[in-house]
């Protein structure tokens, strides 16, 4: 593929077609997983590494696998890649393997990870499928991880606390406290609270993109300064 597709893959998987904020895929742990930073963070790094080594794999598979058989295909490849992260999870960080809980294997089942195997990797080169997953996983990740920071931040007036559960414990004095108040915004942090932030982002996002489209559009639009000799030939009667 060309330089401008992988910018245009780039594009669409952290800003245009972000999972999250534009196809509105992985809603379920988006919203159950994000109350803290080190959780969003852990779900998220697992979503990458399954996203990158499904649409690996099924480049890799993609001219021996017939049509009528490729999804159940697909769903055992995410799955086994899913078992692998479960594993390295509960041998590096159990606390935090067991706080995901049911989330972790429900990776398998993800909109995200089977749509892109499907829609992407399947038609294209291992290269572009292994960058695709990269980046896509990058878009969802981000937002899972803003929004884990801005619930915990109004939630508890803190922000990277509990950072050992996945980086050890010298990230115990990760912790910021950012402000102290007597009664935090407890419902951040709760399941409302996760449809709240979620709905601001994506109305952030939107209100983001009309602006820049309106200005494109005035630029487009805008007359083109100095004037211009018009030079007319043939009799006019």
């Amino acid at each position: 593929m060309s330089s401008t597709s992988y910018r245009q893959l780039t594009l669409n998987g952290l800003w245009k077609n972000n999972p999250a904020l534009v196809q509105l895929l992985g809603l379920c742990p988006l919203l159950a997983v994000t109350a803290s930073t080190v959780n969003a963070l852990g779900l998220a790094a697992a979503t990458l590494f399954v996203l990158v080594v499904s649409n690996t794999s099924v480049s890799l598979i993609r001219a021996v696998v017939s049509d009528t058989i490729r999804l159940p295909v697909f769903v055992m490849i995410i799955a086994a890649a899913v078992t692998v992260t479960e594993l390295l999870m509960q041998a590096y960080s159990y606390e935090l393997y067991q706080i995901l809980g049911i989330f972790l294997p429900l990776i398998t089942t993800n909109c995200i990870i089977l749509g892109r195997a499907d829609a992407f990797a399947r038609k294209n080169a291992v290269p572009a499928a292994l960058y695709d997953g990269f980046i896509m996983g990058v878009g969802f990740g981000a937002v899972l991880v803003l929004l884990g920071a801005i619930r915990e931040l109004l939630g508890t007036g803190a922000l990277f606390a509990d950072m050992q559960l996945l980086f050890g414990a010298g990230a115990e004095a990760w912790r910021w406290q950012v402000f102290s108040v007597d009664y935090p915004f407890l419902v951040a942090i709760l399941p409302p609270g996760a449809f709240l932030v979620t709905g601001c982002l994506i109305a952030l996002k939107n209100q983001i993109d009309n602006s820049l489209e309106r200005r494109a559009r005035a630029r487009a639009a805008a007359p083109v300064a100095g004037s211009k000799r018009v030079r007319v030939t043939g009799t006019v009667s």
